[in-house]
């Protein structure tokens, strides 16, 4: 077995290597209560920022208070932007369905001609079967015992997962009068000529990736603040600044979930929440590490 180079490090040699590295620490007894419940390699990916890798230290006034309210900063966050993305992810499999309705069947998705690539189709088909045999949604249950196993598109655009909604959106066919440019008409914004267009697929889809991936990272109670996120999702002309940010992650996907809004009322509601959120923690966290501009509120408001 490999031997791993580090060796584990007791509670009492997580705090004492706090204090090793210049942190202050007024209560070591309510610091080892915290990494008895938070842990001590969690709490470290709010500490990066704080640290010189070349002194070895933690920048001159680095208080454990200081990286725990960043940590709780960040549930908030991670909490305030899951709420709204579920009221996202709803309404979008309501519009989902409504737009392969317009082909009047039940059993849509079975009908591979509205869809672009077969192959593809095919691929998807058995990702479908297999979400829906996991599933232990009533309304599957009652199509299985009731109607010889097929069930309806509403029941199961309910149960599929986030990623394979995006996988059946990106496959539809487009043109007018395609389930797609039904769909799409929810989400339409202002080109540069000042009249409303419907997004590309390939825009709209990588809105839907990139809060797909946030979404996963809330659920897992992965970090946010100061976090590279490996996707781009395309944004809009208007959002996009000079210089960008300095990496991919919130700022990007924040804009995304705007595209994607469930409505505008409750999207203020969140940028309202957001800001409340910044502002009562403004004292520890950095609005470029979050990879936001300074006038982030112009391009999230509506």
């Amino acid at each position: 077995m490999y031997q791993y180079p580090k060796q584990i490090l007791t509670i009492e040699q997580q705090v004492q290597s706090y204090i090793d590295a210049g942190m202050i620490i007024t209560s070591r007894s309510d610091v080892e209560n915290v990494l008895n419940s938070v842990g001590f390699y969690r709490l470290r990916g709010y500490c990066f920022h704080l640290y010189d890798n070349v002194a070895k230290k933690y920048v001159p006034g680095t208080r454990f208070e200081d990286v725990l309210k960043l940590y709780y900063f960040d549930r908030e966050l991670s909490g305030l932007i899951f709420s709204m993305i579920s009221k996202i992810e709803v309404s979008l499999r309501v519009r989902l369905v409504e737009s392969l309705l317009i082909h009047r069947e039940p059993l849509v998705l079975q009908d591979s001609s509205i869809f672009k690539d077969k192959k593809l189709y095919w691929q998807n088909m058995s990702t479908i079967a297999s979400e829906i045999a996991r599933s232990n949604d009533v309304f599957i249950k009652h199509n299985f015992n009731n109607h010889d196993g097929e069930v309806p598109v509403w029941a199961i655009v309910e149960v599929l997962s986030f990623g394979t909604l995006s996988k059946i959106i990106k496959n539809l066919k487009t043109g007018t009068g395609s389930s797609y440019s039904v769909l799409a008409a929810n989400y339409q914004y202002k080109s540069k000529k000042g009249n409303l267009v419907n997004p590309s697929k390939k825009m709209f889809t990588s809105w839907i990736q990139g809060v797909s991936i946030l979404r996963n990272m809330c659920a897992h109670n992965s970090r946010i603040y100061n976090r590279t996120i490996h996707t781009t999702p395309e944004i809009l002309d208007v959002d996009k600044i000079t210089p960008m940010p300095a990496h991919n992650g919130l700022y990007q996907i924040l804009l995304a979930m705007k595209y994607l809004r469930s409505s505008d009322e409750e999207w203020k509601e969140f940028v309202d929440e957001f800001d409340k959120l910044i502002q009562k923690n403004n004292s520890v966290i950095n609005i470029a590490s979050m990879n936001l501009p300074t006038d982030w509120k112009l391009h999230l408001s509506v």
